[in-house]
C-alpha cells in the first residue's frame, strides 16, 4: 500500500499545474483530496472494512503513484463508482414504530459491534455518525470514521476529520454578509461562464433576524412599537434584502424581525434533535454564524460558532475540516442552594473552565447533578461556551431534555421518534440505568451546592466576583492600574459626587453609579426561573416602595414571545414596568452593543466629569466598549440582580451590610428583603409557563408581521446592486478572478499596521456598535448624504464592504503599543511617524505598494464570532501578494477567528511558547519577512517558519494552517474562491 505523504507530493505538484487532459487546474484540490485520505482497505481494522462492506484497493495502486496524471484521473473515476453504493449500507437498520410501521432508516452505531464506541463521549457519537452517514470515500472516507472510533487514541494526536453538519443556523448582523457573499458568487460564476443557480444551499438555512433592535426608546408602554418602527425604517433596505434572499435562494428559512433572538428561537422552535430526511434518521447538529450557537448544546444537539465564510462554504456542501477535539468531561453532583440561579452557575464554570484550558476543546456534562438542572439552566451553561473557550458544552439527552421538548410544542409523536432514535443509537442517557463509563481527555468536578451568588466584570466575563466581595473588588478596581481589573483613578477623586440636573430634576452620579440595568441576551432570557426571578425581585420592592433612579436607562430585551406571555400571565411585568424595565424589543440589545444613547445630561456628566460609569446587564460579554462607550465598568449579572442593582443605583455597595434604599414606611430595606427563594420562583414557573404559549408564539412566527409583509423584493435570482447604497454593496472578493489559483506566497519587508497585546477580540478588531462620528466610516457615509442620526451600526452595515473596511480597528478603546498608552482607533504610519487613523494609514501603505503584518499578543481575535474581523484585514490589502495586510504573528489565536483568518487568505503565525514580541524585543518599527514556500508542496500544516527583519533579528513562528483544507484555501486565495472554482468546474 502507498503512503498518504507520497499521494500528496502528487496532489502539491497538480495544485500549481495540472496536466490532466481537458481539465482545468482547478480539479488539482480534488484529486489531492481524494488521494490524501486511504480507501477503505487501508483502515487497518477488519472488523470495521467488514462493516462498511468494502473490498481491496484497486491493483496496482503503489505503482501508480508518481506515475502520469491520468492515473488520478482514473482513481477518480474509481472513487465516483464507489461513491455510488454507500460504503456503510449494511448497518443501515429500520426503526419500527411502537403500533406497527417504522419511523424510517438510520445509519446504527451499535451494529459496528465495536466496544470502542461504548466509551465514546456522547458528543464525539454525533461526529461519528455524520461521518457514517456521509461517507463517500471521497470528502469522507473510511479512513476518517476510523479516526473518530478510535478517538481516544487519535484525539491526542490532533488528527483531522471533516464533519458535514445537518444545518446552518446565521442572524441578521452575519445573515446579510453571508446572502452579500452568495449573491456575489453567483455573478461571478456567471462570470466564469457557469451557471449562477448552482450557488444554493445544500443544507438547510435558519436565518433569523434579531440583532436589529436598537434601545433608542426605553421605559415606555409604547417602547417595542416605537423601536420597530424606527429598526424599520433605518434597515428597510436590508430586510428588503433577506428578504429577497429567502426567495432567490433554496433551503432557506428567514424568521422575520420582531420574533425573538436567534439563539432561543432555535432553543424553542427550530432545533429539531432529530432529523428524518427521506427516510433516514440523524441526529440534528448545526454550525452559526454566532459563536453562542452552543446555546442549543443544552438540548443535545451539536452546535457551535463558525466564521461566516465557513458557514457559507457549509451552506455549498463542503465539508468542514476540524481537529478531532478533546473532550472535557464536567461532572455535575448536588443541587443549587436556595437563591442561587443558574447565572450564578454559569459564572462559576466559565472561571474553572477559564483556568482548566478548553480552547478547540469540548466539554461533555455528566453526573447526578445533572437531573436537578432544568434545561434552560442547561442552555444558559451551554450558552456561555465561548465565554469558557470551548468549542461546544455539551449536555446529552435525557428525560429532561423529552419533557422540554414536550413544553415548547413538539407534538408527542415527534418527541417518541426522538427518544426510539436516540436509545436505539446509544445516543440516549437513562440516568435510572446502569451507565456504562466513558472515556474523557481530562475531568472536572463541580457540587453545585458550592455555588455562591456572583457576578462578573468589570471588563471579562470569566473575571468573577463573589457578590459579597464586591465593594471590595470594585474599591481595588478604582486603585489598580488600567487594565482588565483596574481604572487608575486617583485616591482623591474616587469619592468626587457629579450633580447634574436631569429634565429638571435634580440628580447626581459618582464612580460605579450604574447608568445602564439590561435584561437582555440569549444567555438568559431563555431561562424562565431567573426572568420570573427578576419580575419577583421588582414585586418586592414595589410593594416596599423602592423605586429605580430615573436617569437610569433600564430596558427588558426577551428572547421571545413566549417571555412575554409567561410575565403577563404571572402578572409581575406590571412590576418590572413601574421599575423602568418595559419591554423594548425581541433581539439582541445592550449585550450586543445596541444601548442607544444615554440621556445628554448623564452623557455631560460622565464626559465632562471623567466618572468611571456602570453597565449591569444580563448578557454574555462585557468588553469595554462594547456595552457603551461611556460605560468602562460592565458587570455580567442575573435578570434578578440587574434589577438589584438598577435599585441600589450603584456597584458600590455591599448588599450584605448595607441598605439598598429606604422604603415607604421609611426603614432601610435590605437585599434580602426583596431577594426570592428558589421555592418561590418555582411556583411562579409551575403555575406562568405553559405549552400553550409555544405553541401560539411559534405557529404565528413564519406569518411575520405588517412591516416585513409589506417589503416587496425583485424576483430575479441574480441581485441588481445599487451603487448608491450604504448598506448593500458587491463585495470585492472575486474581482479579476480567474480559473487559475494565485498559489502561496511570500512576505518581504512589510511594515507593522498595529502592535497589540493581549485579548484583542473581535469587538476590536470589528466593532458591532456605534458609528463614531470622526472616523473613516463616519466621513464615507457624510459624503454620500447619510445625516449623522441615521450612521445606525456597524452591525447593521454589515452587507457594505466600503463602511466595514473603514470600521475596521475602528473601536474607541483599543490599545495600540505604538501609542504609547493613548486609546483609541489610530496607529503610527511607520515610514513617516505620521498618526493616522487605521484605515488611513492600511490606504497610505497599499498606496505605496507595501505589505503590512499585525503583532498581536495571546487570545487574539476572541469574542464573537465575526467575519468582518478577518474579512476587514483582508480588504485593507490588495489583490496583489505583496500588498496590504498579509499576516497576523501572536502568541495564540481564538479558534473561530484563526478559522476566519484563513479563510480570507491571511496567514496565522504562533511565536514559540514562551516567546513574544516583547521577549524578542520587536518594537513594530522593524520590517519583517516571512520565509514561506511559494511552492505548495513544500508547506505543511503546523509547519516553522522563519521570520526576519531589517535589523538582523530572525525568529521561528508555528505556521497556524492546522489542517490540508486550510492550506488548499490559501492556495486559492481564500475559502470562497475555492468553492467557486469547484463548482464552476462540476
Amino acid at each position: 500500500m502507498y503512503k498518504a505523504a507520497s499521494a500528496r507530493l502528487l496532489l502539491r505538484s497538480l495544485s500549481s499545474a495540472s496536466s490532466v487532459p481537458g481539465k482545468s487546474r482547478l480539479a488539482a484540490p480534488s484529486a489531492r483530496a481524494a488521494l490524501s485520505r486511504p480507501c477503505a482497505a487501508w483502515v487497518g481494522r477488519a472488523g470495521l472494512a467488514r462493516a462498511a462492506g468494502t473490498g481491496p484497493c484497486f491493483a496496482g495502486a503503489r505503482a501508480q503513484i508518481g506515475a502520469a496524471v491520468p492515473a488520478v484521473e482514473r482513481f477518480q473515476r474509481r472513487m465516483a463508482t464507489q461513491a455510488t453504493e454507500h460504503a456503510f449500507k449494511n448497518i443501515l437498520t429500520s426503526l419500527p414504530k411502537p403500533g406497527g410501521g417504522e419511523y424510517g432508516k438510520f445509519y446504527s452505531l451499535p451494529a459496528l459491534n465495536d466496544p470502542r464506541i461504548d466509551k465514546l463521549p456522547y458528543s464525539i457519537r454525533i461526529l461519528l455518525e455524520s461521518a457514517i452517514r456521509n461517507c463517500d470515500n471521497f470528502q469522507v472516507t473510511t479512513n476518517d470514521v476510523e479516526k473518530i472510533i478510535d478517538w481516544e487514541n487519535t484525539s491526542p494526536k490532533l488528527a483531522e476529520i471533516p464533519f458535514k453538519p445537518a444545518r446552518v443556523l446565521l442572524q441578521d448582523f452575519t445573515g446579510v454578509p453571508a446572502v452579500v457573499d452568495l449573491a456575489a458568487m453567483r455573478d461571478a460564476m456567471a462570470k466564469l461562464g457557469s451557471d449562477a443557480n448552482k450557488i444554493n444551499p445544500l443544507v438547510p438555512v435558519d436565518l433569523v433576524i434579531d440583532h436589529s433592535v436598537q434601545v433608542d426608546v426605553a421605559r415606555s408602554l409604547n417602547a417595542v412599537q416605537l423601536n420597530m418602527e424606527l429598526e424599520f425604517s433605518r434597515n428597510k433596505e436590508r430586510f428588503g434584502f433577506l428578504k429577497w434572499g429567502s426567495s432567490a435562494f433554496q433551503n432557506m428559512l428567514v424568521v422575520p424581525p420582531g420574533s425573538g433572538i436567534v439563539h432561543q428561537v432555535n432553543l424553542e422552535y427550530l432545533g429539531r434533535v432529530v432529523f428524518n430526511t427521506d427516510g433516514v434518521l440523524y441526529p440534528d447538529s448545526v454550525v452559526g454564524t454566532d459563536s453562542h450557537t452552543t446555546m442549543i448544546d443544552g438540548l443535545g444537539v451539536a452546535g457551535w460558532g463558525v466564521g461566516g465564510i465557513e458557514a457559507e462554504a457549509t451552506m455549498l456542501g463542503q465539508p468542514m475540516s476540524m481537529v478531532l477535539p478533546g473532550v472535557v468531561g464536567f461532572k455535575l453532583t448536588g443541587k443549587l442552594r436556595s437563591g442561587v440561579t443558574a447565572t450564578d452557575l454559569v459564572l462559576t464554570v466559565t472561571q474553572m473552565l477559564r483556568k482548566h484550558g478548553v480552547v478547540g476543546k469540548f466539554v461533555e456534562f455528566y453526573g447526578e447533578g445533572m437531573g436537578k438542572l432544568s434545561l434552560a439552566d442547561r442552555a444558559t451553561i451551554a450558552n456561555m461556551s465561548p465565554e469558557y473557550g470551548a468549542t461546544m458544552g455539551f449536555f446529552p439527552v435525557d428525560h429532561v431534555t423529552l419533557d422540554y421538548l414536550k413544553l415548547t410544542g413538539r407534538s408527542d409523536e415527534t418527541v417518541s421518534m426522538i427518544e426510539a432514535y436516540l436509545r436505539a443509537n446509544r445516543m440516549f442517557v437513562d440516568y435510572n440505568e446502569p451507565q456504562t463509563e466513558r472515556v474523557y481527555s481530562s475531568y472536572l468536578e463541580l457540587d453545585l451546592d458550592e455555588v455562591e451568588p456572583s457576578m462578573s466584570g468589570p471588563k471579562r466575563p470569566h473575571d468573577r466576583v463573589p457578590l459579597k466581595d464586591m465593594k471590595s473588588d470594585w474599591h481595588a478596581c478604582l486603585d489598580n492600574k488600567v487594565g482588565f481589573k483596574g481604572f487608575a483613578v486617583p485616591k482623591d477623586q474616587q469619592d468626587k459626587v457629579v450633580k447634574f440636573d436631569f429634565h429638571g430634576q435634580p440628580a447626581e452620579i459618582k464612580h460605579g453609579s450604574v447608568v445602564i440595568a439590561a435584561i437582555t441576551s440569549c444567555t438568559n432570557t431563555s431561562n424562565p426561573s431567573v426572568m420570573l426571578g427578576a419580575g419577583l425581585v421588582a414585586k418586592k420592592a414595589c410593594e416596599l416602595g423602592l423605586e429605580v433612579k430615573p436617569w437610569v436607562k433600564t430596558s427588558l430585551a426577551p428572547g421571545s414571545g413566549v417571555v412575554t406571555k409567561y410575565l403577563l400571565q404571572s402578572g409581575l411585568q406590571e412590576y418590572l414596568n413601574q421599575q423602568g424595565f418595559h419591554i423594548v424589543g425581541y433581539g439582541c440589545t445592550t449585550c450586543i452593543g445596541n444601548s442607544g444613547d444615554l440621556d445628554e445630561s448623564v452623557s455631560a456628566a460622565i464626559t465632562e466629569n471623567d466618572v468611571v460609569a456602570a453597565a449591569v446587564l444580563s448578557g454574555n460579554r462585557n468588553f469595554e466598549g462594547r456595552v457603551h462607550p461611556l460605560t468602562r465598568a460592565n458587570y455580567l449579572a442575573s435578570p434578578p440582580l440587574v434589577v438589584a442593582y438598577a435599585l441600589a443605583g450603584t456597584v458600590d455597595i455591599d448588599f450584605e451590610k448595607e441598605p439598598i434604599g429606604i422604603g415607604k414606611d421609611g426603614k432601610e430595606v435590605y437585599f434580602r428583603d426583596i431577594w426570592p427563594s428558589t421555592e418561590e420562583i418555582a411556583q411562579v414557573v409551575q403555575s406562568s409557563v405553559l405549552p400553550d404559549m409555544f405553541k401560539g408564539t411559534y405557529e404565528a412566527i413564519t406569518k411575520g408581521n405588517p412591516m416585513w409583509n409589506q417589503l416587496t423584493v425583485p424576483e430575479a435570482s441574480l441581485y441588481s446592486w445599487d451603487p448608491k447604497s450604504t448598506y448593500i454593496h458587491e463585495p470585492p472578493y472575486f474581482k479579476d478572478m480567474t480559473m487559475s489559483p494565485p498559489g502561496p506566497f511570500a512576505v518581504k519587508d512589510a511594515y507593522c499596521l498595529l502592535n497589540f497585546g493581549d485579548s484583542i477580540t473581535t469587538d476590536h478588531i470589528s466593532p458591532a456598535g456605534s458609528i463614531h462620528k470622526d472616523s473613516p466610516a463616519a466621513k464615507y457615509l457624510m459624503e454620500r448624504g447619510v445625516d449623522r442620526k441615521d450612521f445606525n451600526s456597524y452591525g447593521s452595515r454589515r452587507g457594505n464592504d466600503e463602511v466595514m473596511a473603514r470600521g475596521t480597528f475602528a473601536n474607541i478603546r483599543i490599545v495600540n503599543k505604538f501609542l504609547n498608552g493613548e486609546v483609541g482607533p489610530k496607529t503610527i504610519h511607520v515610514p513617516t511617524g505620521e498618526k493616522l487613523y487605521v484605515f488611513d494609514a492600511a490606504m497610505r501603505y497599499k498606496s505605496e505598494g507595501l505589505a503590512t503584518i499585525i503583532l498581536a499578543g495571546a487570545e487574539y481575535g476572541s469574542g464573537s464570532s465575526r467575519d468582518w474581523a478577518a474579512k476587514g484585514p483582508m480588504l485593507l490589502a490588495s489583490s496583489s501578494t505583496q500588498i496590504g495586510v498579509k499576516a497576523v504573528i501572536a502568541k495564540s489565536f481564538e479558534r473561530i477567528h484563526r478559522s476566519n483568518l484563513v479563510g480570507m487568505g491571511i496567514i496565522p503565525l504562533c511565536f514559540k511558547a514562551g516567546e513574544d514580541a516583547d521577549s524578542l524585543g520587536l518594537t513594530g518599527h522593524e520590517r519583517y519577512s516571512i520565509n514561506l514556500p511559494t511552492n505548495l508542496s513544500e508547506i505543511r500544516p503546523g509547519q516553522d517558519v522563519t521570520v526576519t527583519t531589517d535589523n538582523g533579528k530572525s525568529f521561528t513562528c508555528t505556521l497556524r494552517f492546522d489542517t490540508e483544507v486550510e492550506l488548499a484555501y490559501f492556495n486559492h486565495g481564500g475559502i470562497l474562491p475555492y468553492v467557486i472554482r469547484n463548482l464552476a468546474q462540476n
